[in-house]
C-alpha cells in the first residue's frame, strides 16, 4: 500500500496529526492524497494517564479512554485516513523518493513519514539510530530519548512529533506538536502557509 503520509504511532501526537490531515482531505490541494496511521498504542504513556488539567477535557478522563475514543473520532469524521491496527513498525528505509516502512506484518511505501512514538530509550525502529540523542527536556536519570530535528523535521520528508521530538510529556504539548507537523505538511502540499479550521455557520 502506498501513502503520501504515513504516521507511526497512535498516541496523542500521532492522532492529532492524523485528525488535522484528515480534515484537509476534501480541499482541492489534498483531495488525492492518501494518509495512513499505524495505530500501535501499547507503549503510549496515555495508557496510564489521568487528566484533570487539560483544557476542554473533562476532569477525571483517563488516557485509555482518549486512546479508544480518538480512534473512533478519527474513523467517524475522517474515514479516508487509513488506520492500520495491530501492527508494529520494525524498520524505516530511505529510498530515492520517500520511504519503505516495514511492520511485523506488512510493507508500506510513503512519500512522507511522521514518527510519533514514545520517548522511551528502548526504541526498536531500525533506520532511526543515527538521529537518536538524549532527550533535552527530561531528567537525565530517566534516560529518555529524542530524534535530532529542526522544528520537527529530521530530514527531508521525515518528521517527528510528540515527546520523541523533544517535547515535554504533557498531553496538550504532544497534541500541539502533532498538529504542528500536520500543518507543515499541508503547507508543503498547498505551497503556502496552510491551516484547517472548522467554523460555526
Amino acid at each position: 500500500m502506498e501513502f503520501d503520509v504515513l504516521i507511526i504511532g497512535g498516541g496523542a501526537a500521532g492522532m492529532s496529526c492524523a485528525l488535522i490531515l484528515g480534515s484537509a482531505l476534501e480541499k482541492d490541494f489534498a483531495k488525492y492524497k492518501k494518509v495512513g496511521i499505524v495505530m500501535h498504542q501499547k507503549t503510549s504513556h496515555l495508557q496510564t494517564a489521568l487528566f484533570n488539567n487539560v483544557l476542554g477535557v473533562p476532569a477525571g478522563t483517563s488516557g485509555e479512554k482518549i486512546l479508544k475514543e480518538g480512534s473512533i473520532h478519527l474513523a467517524e469524521n475522517y474515514p479516508k485516513v487509513v488506520q492500520i491496527q495491530k501492527e508494529k513498525v520494525k524498520e524505516i528505509v530511505s529510498r530515492k523518493e520517500g520511504f519503505r516502512v516495514i511492520t511485523n506484518k506488512d510493507i508500506y511505501s510513503a512519500k512522507k513519514v511522521v514518527v510519533a512514538v514514545g520517548y522511551i530509550n528502548s526504541l526498536t525502529i531500525k533506520g532511526l539510530e543515527e538521529y537518536i540523542i538524549p532527550h533535552k527536556k527530561t531528567k537525565a536519570s530517566k534516560k529518555r530519548i529524542q530524534l535530532k530535528n529542526e522544528d520537527h523535521l529530521v530530514k527531508a520528508n521525515l518528521y517527528v512529533a510528540g515527546t520523541i521530538s523533544g517535547c515535554r510529556s504533557q498531553f496538550a504539548i504532544a497534541c500541539g506538536s502533532g498538529a504542528s507537523v500536520a500543518t507543515d505538511i499541508l503547507t508543503d502540499w498547498n505551497r503556502e502557509h496552510t491551516m484547517v479550521h472548522d467554523k460555526l455557520v
